[in-house]
């Protein structure tokens, strides 16, 4: 069973780390078909899904050091930005302990000499890594600073 089932409980999760971590938190939501990013083909005017229900979307920023925003999916994903990095296809469950572990100090950059590159490499529970390969031209200071 899902941790967070519906996109308001993974925000009320969202919350309490912003206010575990002193962040201050900004949150905008896209609710209905016709609002959401992913369902254009939807049609005009047409605002449930063929079921009936409402997809419910946001968008969370989250202020402070590193520079962090999550945008979460009626479709139980997320897409996380960090430092101008896309971090795609993060389950929903897995968002909180993701953040946990950007503000934990957890997270680092691997660097790679052949061929040249750097992957953001952030812990998750169970022994898993969510991976994410960055240009060396994206390097911003606090992801410099977190080079192993």
């Amino acid at each position: 069973m899902d941790q967070f089932p519906t996109t308001e409980a993974a925000l009320s999760a969202l919350r309490a780390i912003a206010a575990e971590y002193g962040r201050e938190i900004k949150v905008s939501h896209d609710i209905g078909a016709d609002q959401t990013s992913r369902r254009s083909a939807a049609g005009i005017g047409v605002t449930t899904d063929p079921d009936g229900s409402l997809p419910h979307e946001a968008y969370v920023e989250l202020g402070g050091s590193p520079r962090v925003s999550v945008r979460l999916y009626p479709e139980d994903d997320a897409l996380i930005t960090v430092e101008g990095i896309e971090c795609p296809d993060v389950p929903r469950d897995d968002v909180p302990a993701f953040l946990r572990s950007l503000f934990e100090g957890l997270a680092h950059v691997k660097a790679r000499r052949f061929p040249p590159g750097y992957f953001l490499i952030v812990p998750l529970p169970g022994d898993r890594t969510h991976r994410e390969f960055m240009p060396m031209i994206s390097l911003t200071p606090w992801l410099s600073s977190r080079v192993r």
